[in-house]
């Protein structure tokens, strides 16, 4: 059903799927709960509609303050695979690095996660 969210991952569970996925190690669920788990500390860290983060086929989200969108595409949109969103999320990678290597792709004035990653805490 469109429009339910989905259960929230505790952080003990999402620490753990991403140690697994870093460890190469991660199964196809390992990797969708620790992008989903990421995706969720997005939205807690930076709430808002502006920017939608794509991570297909485990996820997607809408993040960070300001005008938002409720029909189409929105104007800022990030989308990028489940390794690099978990290198960003633990700062084994740098957003410029990223970008710079094409494993992200990110159009709009607002489209960047420069900001917010790494996510403290996740890295360690």
């Amino acid at each position: 059903m469109l429009g339910v969210p989905l259960p929230r991952i505790d952080a003990e569970r999402g620490r753990a799927a991403i140690a697994e996925v870093r460890a190469g190690s991660g199964d196809r669920d390992a990797t969708a709960i620790a992008v989903r788990f990421i995706l969720q500390e997005f939205a807690r860290i930076a709430p808002g509609k502006s920017v939608e983060v794509r991570v297909p086929p485990h996820g997607a989200v809408q993040i960070v303050e300001g005008l938002g969108h409720t029909r189409g595409t929105p104007p800022n949109v990030i989308e990028l695979d489940a390794t690099t969103l978990v290198a960003l999320a633990v700062g084994d990678e740098s957003w410029d690095a990223a970008v710079s290597r094409g494993a992200v792709r990110a159009s709009g004035t607002r489209a960047t996660l420069a900001e917010l990653v790494p996510l403290v805490g996740l890295g360690e």
